[in-house]
């Protein structure tokens, strides 16, 4: 037995961890005698201070056998365990009995040191190894590239101890699984049984001669366990143990082990003991996108590992860049290192998967393949048609047989990031790769459709495990859009975030679906005209107003030039440039554009619109803000009266709707009939919109006024605290929204007596007024007095 070999031995047999049979054998490697404990350390990828942890360790647990060790000094123990050690291996009188050779043909495998990532598996498979007095066998199951075999050769090496009889290897894809046991039989235990006996009457003599001992057998690569193990299991017997490696999911009847992917911590530890750790360190962070951006998947990152230690001058960043332009193509990953035990790079590794699925199985892969590297929504209870359901299911199984998807829950599937690739480039090799293409872009289309202009929870619930996949088609597969269907992701992406406030999420959707009207419909056309309205209405949200009012001027112009006076888009159009000008106090320019939209509405599909009730709530409000305070009100009950009855009670517009009502029955001095139409306002936006939604603050902040007026400054102060808070983090620090917040809580501290706080609030909501809105807006010279009255009251 060679000293590696017997040192791995006398690790088991004093039941050392992992960590601690790296530092134990590595220490002790003849080799190493004359190295200081700080370059042995370094040969390990760890700190010397580790390693002096983990020897200590060993002493301990080595102490037990050789008392010796505890009463020895620190420096003198390691050669003291070396010369106890030698004694043993050399079969010394003093020495325990020697270790009778133990029998095995395991392959060659990597040294433990860089076997990485698997401890806590190698672990759990030897617990499962030994619950069963019966037959044990566990799967060690995976996809291509995970390092089932690896997995199981460390592990018959580790344990080989405890495995007296002998550990047989046997390769299911090799010759006869029976006639290699009958060679390994006669090899190692000189068994011989006569050739005129048929195969199972030779393999039960050997059984029954089998040297004594536990026995190890290793079926490796299994893709038929009725053919290649079943005929050749021994009798049931307590002391034979079966393990197999295989690309195939069995039921639960059989015990496995499922073997993924590496975790990020030790997908870096294989990649530094592969490439030189200062290299690894100038660029930590693209290292880091390395390894994520190869799914953690072993073979790839021993494979990248190789190939960048053959590649000193190449940087990670530029490797990384290559990686993704190339992907699987890519010669860092396309091809097995020599070096290596493994014959295969990862398509070649995916490709022996790929071959046993039938053609069935192959068509679904390829067209998951499209969607983002993501939750994959895919459920086969929507298709229909029965015997397509079953072909799909059927398919389903195949792939998750073979471990190609990954389930996560009930019509939820993943791909790992390599084989999503796989599978787009033998989409791409098919005839049929367009059709494919443009069949998937549709339903994503589709899905656009039915994203509502605000949606509310359970909309956001239901659509939010299809927007990666709509960001995928909208940025990779829009050249397979039909003109008509053009601007629909784009806008369905803008309309799922900006109806929950996140306005920078919305902003880049909006922009690039302008920017692809006008490229490819040219800038005459409905759509540009629709985009630009659409844009310049999240600006107009955000505080963005002479950006905002140039668009919707634009889209007005464009609207009418291509639709008529009278078409339902010049409405729209009408409408959100009235808003605009509200928003910046030039109320008598918005009124008329106000009534002009009105009419239209009314004219063109009758009074029973939503659109109606949207345009009498938007000219209540502007009769509000200038004082016409009974034709407001008259135009809110219209409006609340028409959303009820089209869009139901629980609707967001109805919220919107009793929280202007609320608004108009405060500024009249109506607090009693304000304070539950607020309450309603806000109980109904946190159940359809949630609690962090920009209209819940407007909500919290809204009721804040109201026990403000009435001077229950306890109960305002923490919702106007909620409100700034949502505000903030939805609209940044500089919206005009936010200095509202600002000037109520400082009206509150003034109030209160704590001028302190209240002076650099109003100054806050000051500047953002004049920043935003501009000096001569109607809400900044509303600020202003607030501000100029607070400093002669706080001075006087």
């Amino acid at each position: 037995m060679q000293w590696a070999d017997f040192l791995a031995n006398e690790a088991a047999i004093n039941s050392l961890s992992p960590e601690q049979t790296a530092a134990f054998v590595e220490r002790l490697k003849s080799e190493n005698s004359g190295k200081s404990e700080a370059k042995v350390a370094s040969e390990l990828n760890i700190g010397a201070s580790a390693l002096k942890k983990r020897m200590t360790e060993v002493y301990e647990k080595f102490a037990q056998s050789y008392p010796e060790l505890a009463n020895s000094e620190s420096r003198g123990k390691l050669e003291k365990l070396r010369a106890c050690l030698t004694v043993k291996y050399n079969g010394g009188q003093d020495a325990h009995p020697t270790i009778k050779e133990i029998y095995q043909n395991i392959p060659p495998a990597v040294p433990f040191e860089k076997f990485v990532g698997r401890e806590a598996e190698l672990q759990k498979l030897h617990q499962q190894l030994q619950i069963s007095r019966q037959v044990a066998i566990v799967a060690v199951a995976g996809m291509g590239g995970v390092g089932k075999t690896e997995l199981a050769t460390q592990y018959a090496k580790q344990h080989l101890q405890n495995y007296q009889g002998g550990v047989c290897w046997l390769s299911a894809q090799g010759i006869d699984v029976g006639i290699q046991i009958l060679r390994f039989a006669e090899l190692k235990f000189k068994l011989i049984a006569p050739d005129d006996w048929e195969l199972a009457d030779r393999l039960r003599y050997c059984w029954q001669n089998w040297q004594q001992g536990e026995v190890l057998l290793v079926f490796d690569d299994v893709t038929d366990y009725k053919t290649q193990v079943q005929p050749y299991l021994p009798p049931e017997s307590p002391r034979f143990k079966a393990l197999l490696t295989t690309r195939l999911g069995f039921d639960r009847t059989l015990p496995q082990l499922p073997l993924g992917v590496l975790k990020p911590l030790a997908a870096m530890k294989l990649l530094k003991s592969l490439v030189d750790r200062e290299r690894l360190k100038s660029e930590p962070w693209v290292a880091r996108e390395i390894c994520k951006s190869l799914g953690y998947l072993p073979l790839a990152l021993e494979l990248v590992g190789r190939y960048l230690d053959t590649m000193p001058d190449l940087s990670l960043e530029k490797l990384l860049k290559r990686l993704k332009k190339k992907r699987l193509e890519h010669e860092a990953i396309a091809k097995a290192n020599p070096l290596m035990r493994y014959e295969y790079g990862v398509a070649e590794a995916f490709a022996l998967s790929w071959e046993q699925l039938n053609e069935n199985a192959q068509s679904l892969a390829c067209w998951l393949s499209l969607y983002a590297l993501a939750d994959i929504p895919f459920s086969v209870e929507t298709i229909e048609d029965d015997e397509e359901q079953e072909l799909k299911e059927k398919a389903i199984a195949e792939l998750g047989k073979l471990h190609l998807i990954q389930w996560q829950n009930k019509g939820i599937y993943r791909l790992h990031p390599l084989i999503r690739q796989f599978f787009q480039m033998k989409l791409d090799e098919s005839s049929e790769a367009d059709n494919v293409k443009t069949a998937f872009v549709a339903q994503m289309v589709e899905v656009a459709k039915q994203i509502p202009q605000q949606p509310n929870r359970e909309d956001i619930f239901n659509l939010t495990p299809y927007i990666p996949n709509l960001a995928e088609v909208a940025t990779y597969l829009s050249q397979y859009l039909s003109d008509e269907d053009l601007t629909w992701p784009f806008t369905g992406l803008g309309r799922f975030y900006q109806g929950q406030g996140l306005y920078q999420q919305a902003e880049p959707w909006y922009k690039l679906c302008k920017d692809i009207a006008e490229n490819h419909l040219g800038l005459k056309h409905p759509d540009v005209a629709a985009s630009l309205n659409n844009l310049a209405e999240l600006y107009r949200y955000t505080g963005r107003y002479g950006e905002a009012q140039a668009l919707f001027q634009q889209a007005l112009e464009l609207t009418k030039r291509l639709l008529g006076d009278n078409h339902p888009d010049v409405a729209i159009s009408l409408n959100n440039l009235a808003l605009l000008y509200e928003s910046t106090g030039r109320y008598s320019e918005a009124e008329p554009l106000y009534q002009q939209a009105l009419e239209l509405y009314k004219r063109l599909p009758g009074d029973n619109n939503p659109d109606v009730a949207t345009s009498l709530n938007n000219l209540a409000l502007l009769y509000e803000s200038i004082g016409r305070y009974s034709e407001a009100e008259s135009f809110y009950q219209q409006a609340l009266e028409l959303y009820k009855r089209l869009l139901g009670e629980k609707h967001p517009n109805v919220a919107n709707t009793l929280d202007n009502i609320a608004g108009l029955y405060k500024s009249t001095g109506r607090y009693s009939e304000a304070e539950p139409l607020y309450q309603q306002a806000l109980e109904l936006r946190k159940r359809l919109l949630g609690d962090k939604h920009p209209d819940v603050a407007t909500s919290l902040n809204n009721l804040g006024e109201l026990y403000a007026s009435t001077g229950r400054y306890s109960e305002a102060e923490p919702l106007y605290q909620q409100a700034l808070k949502l505000k903030k983090r939805l609209l940044g620090d500089k919206h005009p929204n936010v200095a509202t917040i600002f000037n109520n809580l400082a009206a509150l501290y003034s109030s209160t007596g704590r001028y302190s706080k209240a002076e650099p609030l109003y100054q806050q909501a000051l500047a953002i007024c004049e920043q935003t809105l501009g000096v001569g807006h109607p809400d900044t010279m509303a600020v202003r007095g607030n501000y100029e009255r607070f400093l002669r009251e706080a001075h006087c």
